[in-house]
């Protein structure tokens, strides 16, 4: 009866795409196929017997408290009107470089993404100052709405970002049980601040492959990417540069440099960088009671989505492990001809597909915990595992027709932005993602070296 694991992954899978919340979902059809198997002898509904527990530790783990916390410091910064500065100051900075406007774009959704890590809010603020100018300009369209796109997803693989947490906590879950499968009763552990560091040489790595194709545009079709046009650079330039930048780098210092100096957990972390951020709202006169009220209106509101999916998908692996199905993924995937290779490359292709279809969260919950284990087990390092799948959902805000990136400039766009060009404009920045996948699965070091450097010391 281990096909009744892959029917219930089916019919969730199904039922997301006509539109059901994903909670619910994940929580009311595990619980339907439970009843339904355990009337035929095919579940033990002892397993259920868990849920308190698996509620309570939610409840209860550290890990998962920096998300609301970093949730609240990403909507904070959003009001501080920071992004609108650094981008004012990033293009002055860039005029009289070939395609400066897209440049500045891409190096302050990198300083946002290592300060926010909120990919609607990058989005949506570069697309109500930057696009109309980029058009004025003679941008093609499809590159200028392209290039604010990838540079809002920055967020989902620059730390401090909400899906390296979440993919902490599954995959730190993950790796303890892969290893007790195998007999390792003092498993190894895996923490979000593992992640961190491991993302940072592959998040480089993308902004500078961002700018190289933007900057490739400009010299070869300069029709498309046309030459900085704009009022001179006036007097005390760097002054401007120094009062935009200063505040952005002393935060990204506060969170990120407290991570990787061991001086703070990222929770901690998440603490001082809520605090910074209503420091950087104040320092701008942008901190007031109405103000505090909609961030933590806000925070509530994304925090209890996250955390109710949580809920629901701790339904889900119960119940899809008591249908056999953790034993029926482990024989399909060790299986396979070529080992680890074919593994990792059906796993990536089917996250990569489901993409489309499914928010990065989703994913994570719903098949990480399904497939993480085997993969673990099978020898693969947890961090290189960590970033190959951050990086491939990140693919999953650009990709149509479900891409959220796509649709919260879609939202923000003037009329004669076509929703076509705005697909297809999305197209080439897939696909640098798709090779950065590539060339970290054929040099893992990019993502393993500097942990290994960081804990050597």
């Amino acid at each position: 009866m281990e096909w009744l694991s892959l029917l219930l992954f089916a019919v969730i899978f199904i039922a997301l795409l006509l539109g059901f919340p994903v909670a619910l979902t994940l929580a009311g059809a595990s619980l339907l196929f439970a009843l339904a198997a355990n009337a035929f002898g095919a579940f033990d509904m002892a397993f259920l017997q868990s849920i308190p527990n698996r509620i309570f530790a939610i409840m209860n783990n550290q890990t998962l408290i920096a998300v609301p916390l970093f949730v609240f410091m990403g909507i904070m910064l959003e009001k501080s009107k920071l992004a609108e500065d650094l981008l004012h100051t990033m293009d002055e900075v860039m005029r009289g470089v070939k395609g400066g406007l897209g440049l500045a774009v891409i190096l302050v959704g990198m300083l946002l993404a290592a300060s926010t890590g909120i990919v609607g809010a990058t989005v949506v603020t570069m697309g109500l100052l930057a696009l109309p100018t980029m058009l004025k300009q003679g941008y093609c369209p499809k590159l200028a709405s392209g290039t604010i796109c990838a540079s809002g997803t920055l967020g989902q693989i620059i730390p401090p970002s909400i899906v390296l947490i979440l993919l902490g906590d599954v995959l730190s879950s993950s790796y303890q049980q892969a290893q007790l499968n195998q007999g390792i009763f003092s498993p190894e552990t895996l923490s979000v601040g593992d992640l961190f560091i491991g993302a940072l040489l592959p998040g480089m790595l993308l902004v500078v492959l961002y700018m190289a194709y933007l900057f490739f545009q400009a010299v070869r079709h300069p029709d498309k990417v046309p030459n900085h046009i704009g009022t001179p650079v006036t007097p005390g330039l760097g002054k401007r540069v120094l009062k935009s930048l200063l505040p952005p780098l002393l935060l990204i210092l506060l969170v990120l440099g407290s991570i990787l100096g061991g001086f703070a957990t990222p929770t901690e972390a998440a603490s001082l960088g809520a605090l910074g951020a209503m420091l950087l709202a104040l320092f701008n006169r942008q901190l007031s009671l109405k103000i505090l009220q909609n961030v933590m209106q806000d925070t509530l509101k994304v925090t209890s989505m996250i955390f109710l999916i949580f809920i629901g998908a701790a339904f889900f692996s119960l119940v899809f492990r008591g249908l056999g199905g953790d034993d029926l993924m482990h024989d399909l995937l060790s299986d396979l001809p070529g080992g680890i290779f074919t593994a990792m490359l059906i796993v990536m292709a089917l996250m990569f597909v489901l993409g489309f279809f499914l928010d990065f969260i989703e994913i994570t919950y719903v098949v990480v915990p399904v497939v993480a284990p085997i993969l673990l087990m099978m020898g693969v390092d947890p961090i290189w595992l960590g970033i190959m799948i951050a990086i491939n959902l990140q693919t999953a805000f650009l990709t149509p027709p479900f891409g959220f990136a796509l649709f919260y400039l879609r939202g923000v766009a003037p009329p004669e932005l076509k929703t076509a060009d705005l697909y297809r404009g999305a197209v080439p920045f897939i696909g640098i993602q798709l090779s950065v996948l590539v060339v970290i699965a054929i040099w893992p070091e990019i993502v393993t070296w500097l942990p290994s450097v960081v804990y050597s010391e």
